[in-house]
């Protein structure tokens, strides 16, 4: 199976409905609404995406899930193939933005994942998120957190959630703080904010990634901005065909992306919601574009290039690409 990096995933969005159901089994907490007969998740658009979104994750509720969700969500990963991942992570749902505790949360996450390289051979980094739709202030408070956290395994800081709540400017702020604690930058745009959004977070944020990005397409200027900057888009398709943002593969606009010179890389965002995988994305991309494997070791290379772990780790992982 080809080796993959993926680098826009969310970690509580890749916990497998089953893991879920189990931990509110565990605490008696009544969270079936969000299942359908098969038990999947269910959801009728984006915004109610965001409150089941939520409601799964409201069974997280102490250190120890989360290093139990961590090598469930690794261990679906390495079978896709993956040996490098970018998670993004959360104090909102981490101990509630308090510092004490948002640090015990990561040490669980972070062990699981040393027994996850161990074990699995798949390489896990953390981007600390502040959530849009909590506000600016609550955002400050997660930027807070990032910065007494940063090193050689969080390595990023960016911004998620609801693309019609504020602006970008309302958020700098906080990637100020992130940037001079020395954590690289992304943040969701483009996906549900259109254009508008991506070229704001590009002038207000000046971060080097954006996840999602695909809205771009639709100003064709940006696009060219875009690839002149040599920003890096975390593309999702399946994300993006699930939720109805494009009706199928076919029509998705990472190919003429690509085709503009931007630099495009492949993720999965939220694999269980959108019945995905990063095997599966491969999988469509090839049939929709007739990607092959040359090309797909040349997003994988993009992928590396773009990816915030420290220079030792990233040779490592090379070197898993090559073999």
């Amino acid at each position: 199976m080809t080796p993959k990096i993926e680098l826009h995933l969310h970690l509580e969005g890749a916990a497998p409905p089953a893991f879920i159901r189990g931990l509110a089994r565990e605490k008696s907490m009544d969270i079936s609404g969000i299942f359908d007969a098969e038990g999947n998740y269910k959801y009728k658009d984006f915004w109610d995406f965001l409150k089941v979104y939520e409601a799964a994750t409201s069974t997280l509720t102490t250190p120890e899930d989360y290093a139990r969700l961590t090598l469930a969500v690794l261990e679906e990963s390495a079978a896709s193939g993956v040996v490098y991942s970018e998670t993004f992570l959360s104090p909102d749902f981490c101990g509630g933005r308090d510092k004490g505790a948002w640090k015990e949360y990561l040490l669980a996450i972070r062990e699981a994942a040393d027994q996850a390289e161990r074990t699995m051979g798949i390489t896990l980094r953390g981007i600390i998120t502040c959530i849009r739709h909590f506000g600016p202030e609550k955002a400050r408070e997660t930027a807070l957190c990032a910065a007494e956290t940063a090193g050689e395994w969080i390595v990023g800081f960016g911004i998620a959630g609801d693309e019609k709540i504020a602006q970008p400017k309302d958020f700098r702020w906080s990637f100020d703080c992130a940037r001079e604690a020395g954590l690289r930058l992304t943040a969701h745009a483009g996906e549900w904010g259109g254009p508008e959004s991506v070229r704001a977070a590009i002038k207000d944020l000046e971060v080097e990634r954006i996840g999602h990005g695909v809205r771009a397409i639709e100003d064709l200027a940006l696009v060219d901005e875009i690839a002149e900057r040599g920003i890096v888009l975390e593309v999702c398709p399946g994300s993006n065909v699930a939720l109805g943002i494009y009706p199928g593969f076919r029509k998705h606009p990472i190919s003429q992306l690509y085709e503009r010179g931007v630099k495009v890389t492949v993720s999965t965002d939220d694999p269980p919601f959108f019945h995905t995988t990063m095997a599966r994305e491969f999988e469509m991309l090839h049939r929709a574009f007739d990607w092959d494997d040359a090309f797909f070791a040349a997003l994988n290379k993009t992928a590396l290039d773009a990816a915030f772990c420290d220079t030792d780790t990233g040779a490592r992982i090379a070197k898993l690409l090559e073999a």
